[in-house]
């Protein structure tokens, strides 16, 4: 009896530059429309991908009210020794935690991250924030929902909903964090693995 091995399967673009602005757009359109405005609004960033999202979208934002100031709404949350799964990562460093002048003391805060899949990073984000102040609302937006949640958590507004199985994985990439080969810049969500 012979074994057949398969050959990996290509990774293949499920958002491009293009798609990925576009989701952008839109779900800083939901966040005006969600808070009535931009009133109280601040948007914290999960490093590493999350930050530059929320950068993004605030920039949009700006662009779609103009008495917004698109740095003084935009923080970056780290949430490393707030996780429950330490131990099964490897170690990296503490990315700082950066809130905006105004804190998040009786804010609507939207926080903002790259994929949405267990839950366990919002999680510690929540965590996190209650050390930092107490919001008047907490709201997540994500670019990628891929399900598998672990946790009973929801993003209020998503980019796309991307049903995948457990053995895939979805990498954004970013020309912020992440270069493609060859040294060029990178605007894509790709999925790699499954069958």
């Amino acid at each position: 009896m012979t074994s057949v091995t398969s050959a990996p399967v290509p990774a293949r673009v499920v958002l491009n530059q293009a798609d990925i602005d576009r989701a952008l757009t839109r779900i800083a359109h939901e966040i005006l429309e969600a808070n009535k405005g931009s009133k109280d609004l601040v948007l914290l960033g999960i490093p590493r991908r999350g930050y530059p999202l929320a950068l993004r979208l605030a920039r949009k934002i700006a662009a779609a009210d103009p008495t917004v100031d698109a740095d003084a709404i935009v923080g970056q949350l780290d949430v490393t020794m707030f996780r429950d799964d330490l131990s099964h990562h490897p170690t990296r460093p503490p990315y700082p935690t950066q809130l905006p002048r105004t804190g998040i003391d009786n804010k609507v805060v939207v926080l903002i991250d790259d994929v949405l899949y267990s839950g366990r990073t919002i999680r510690a984000a929540l965590d996190a924030i209650i050390d930092l102040g107490r919001p008047r609302i907490v709201r997540l937006a994500v670019l990628i929902d891929r399900g598998h949640r672990e946790l009973p958590i929801r993003a209020d507004h998503v980019g796309k909903n991307l049903p995948t199985s457990s053995a895939e994985k979805v990498r954004v990439r970013l020309e912020e964090t992440d270069t493609a080969p060859g040294g060029s810049t990178v605007n894509e969500v790709v999925i790699e693995g499954g069958a």
